[in-house]
């Protein structure tokens, strides 16, 4: 919880200087580091069964077994540690599609790392994201 408060402090003294990137969802904090997000903090939801085998943003077959996640800016393939901060709980995922369409959402991940997360029940909860390896 402590890091997750640094990281909005910092994105608060970001905005007020002005330098925000346009690209940062407004419900979601994020820190950047050398022009990269090193982290992010906002509502992540989980998507499932109805979506298997669709074709995602990357072009591969979305499998609701697989550690993957959608995200609005990340390259494909980038690996993330997602951690719900309701338990603390963390998955690493892999990016391989885009979205939230939702502006308040800052991902949303398949229904295997949902499960690891333990947000099935809950659908939506407060999440911190950090890229792993891109």
């Amino acid at each position: 919880m402590k890091a997750t408060r640094s990281i909005l402090a910092l994105a608060a003294a970001i905005a007020l200087l002005g330098l925000a990137p346009a690209a940062i969802p407004t419900a979601a904090a994020q820190a950047v580091v050398g022009g990269q997000s090193a982290a992010e903090a906002g509502r992540l939801a989980w998507y499932g069964n109805k979506f298997a085998g669709r074709r995602t943003a990357s072009g591969e077959r979305f499998d609701p077994n697989a550690l993957t996640m959608a995200h609005k800016t990340l390259p494909f393939g980038t690996r993330v540690k997602v951690t719900n901060l309701d338990n603390e709980r963390s998955v690493v995922v892999r990016v391989n599609d885009r979205g939230p369409t939702q502006p308040d959402r800052v991902g949303d991940v398949s229904h295997a790392a949902a499960k690891r997360l333990g947000m099935l029940r809950a659908g939506v909860v407060d999440a911190r994201l950090e890229v792993v390896d891109r």
